[in-house]
Protein backbone atom coordinates (compact mmCIF):
# COMPACT_ATOMS: atom_id res chain seq x y z
CA UNK A 1 0.00 0.00 0.00
CA UNK A 2 3.14 2.26 0.24
CA UNK A 3 2.77 2.95 -3.61
CA UNK A 4 -0.06 5.09 -2.32
CA UNK A 5 0.69 7.55 -0.37
CA UNK A 6 1.87 9.72 -2.99
CA UNK A 7 -1.38 9.56 -4.38
CA UNK A 8 -3.37 10.10 -0.82
CA UNK A 9 -1.26 13.02 -0.19
CA UNK A 10 -1.68 14.48 -3.59
CA UNK A 11 -4.62 17.40 -2.83
CA UNK A 12 -3.79 18.76 -6.40
CA UNK A 13 -5.46 15.47 -7.05
CA UNK A 14 -9.60 15.41 -8.00
CA UNK A 15 -11.26 12.14 -5.56
CA UNK A 16 -12.79 10.98 -8.80
CA UNK A 17 -8.52 10.65 -10.21
CA UNK A 18 -7.97 8.90 -7.02
CA UNK A 19 -10.59 6.10 -7.38
CA UNK A 20 -9.62 5.61 -10.66
CA UNK A 21 -5.65 5.23 -10.71
CA UNK A 22 -6.18 2.90 -7.43
CA UNK A 23 -8.69 0.62 -9.46
CA UNK A 24 -6.31 0.94 -12.75
CA UNK A 25 -2.94 0.37 -10.39
CA UNK A 26 -5.39 -2.68 -9.01
CA UNK A 27 -5.81 -4.04 -11.81
CA UNK A 28 -2.65 -3.65 -13.40
CA UNK A 29 0.09 -6.48 -14.35
CA UNK A 30 3.59 -6.66 -13.61
CA UNK A 31 4.58 -4.48 -16.44
CA UNK A 32 2.34 -1.65 -14.29
CA UNK A 33 0.22 -1.83 -17.94
CA UNK A 34 -3.58 -2.26 -18.09
CA UNK A 35 -6.53 -2.06 -20.80
CA UNK A 36 -9.47 -2.29 -19.25
CA UNK A 37 -12.27 0.08 -21.12
CA UNK A 38 -13.88 2.98 -20.24
CA UNK A 39 -17.50 1.00 -19.39
CA UNK A 40 -15.61 -1.87 -17.17
CA UNK A 41 -14.02 1.07 -15.10
CA UNK A 42 -17.21 2.91 -14.61
CA UNK A 43 -18.88 -0.34 -14.05
CA UNK A 44 -16.15 -1.24 -11.43
CA UNK A 45 -16.40 1.97 -9.05
CA UNK A 46 -19.68 2.71 -9.77
CA UNK A 47 -19.19 6.26 -11.50
CA UNK A 48 -20.28 7.68 -14.97
CA UNK A 49 -18.40 7.34 -18.38
CA UNK A 50 -17.79 11.03 -17.96
CA UNK A 51 -16.29 10.83 -14.80
CA UNK A 52 -14.17 8.22 -15.69
CA UNK A 53 -12.90 9.59 -18.88
CA UNK A 54 -12.55 13.13 -16.58
CA UNK A 55 -10.26 11.23 -13.86
CA UNK A 56 -8.19 9.61 -16.64
CA UNK A 57 -7.74 13.14 -18.20
CA UNK A 58 -6.01 13.93 -14.93
CA UNK A 59 -4.13 11.43 -14.26
CA UNK A 60 -2.37 12.05 -17.96
CA UNK A 61 -2.23 15.73 -17.09
CA UNK A 62 -0.72 15.01 -13.56
CA UNK A 63 2.10 12.32 -14.97
CA UNK A 64 0.65 9.29 -13.30
CA UNK A 65 -0.70 7.29 -16.05
CA UNK A 66 0.05 7.41 -19.97
CA UNK A 67 -2.33 6.64 -22.12
CA UNK A 68 -1.87 4.58 -25.36
CA UNK A 69 -4.51 3.88 -28.23
CA UNK A 70 -4.86 0.27 -29.10
CA UNK A 71 -6.52 -0.73 -32.70
CA UNK A 72 -7.51 -4.28 -33.56
CA UNK A 73 -6.37 -5.89 -36.55
CA UNK A 74 -10.03 -4.74 -38.70
CA UNK A 75 -8.35 -1.10 -38.45
CA UNK A 76 -11.30 0.02 -35.25
CA UNK A 77 -10.13 0.87 -31.81
CA UNK A 78 -10.04 -1.06 -28.94
CA UNK A 79 -9.83 -0.53 -25.12
CA UNK A 80 -6.91 2.08 -24.38
CA UNK A 81 -3.64 0.94 -22.65
CA UNK A 82 -2.93 2.82 -19.75
CA UNK A 83 1.02 2.62 -18.08
CA UNK A 84 0.99 2.80 -14.59
CA UNK A 85 3.97 5.38 -13.56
Amino acid sequence: MAYYDSIYQDSELSHRAKAVYIYLKDHSNKESTCWPGINTIAAGLNLSRSTVKRALDDLVKAGLVEKSSRWRDNGSLSSNLYRIK
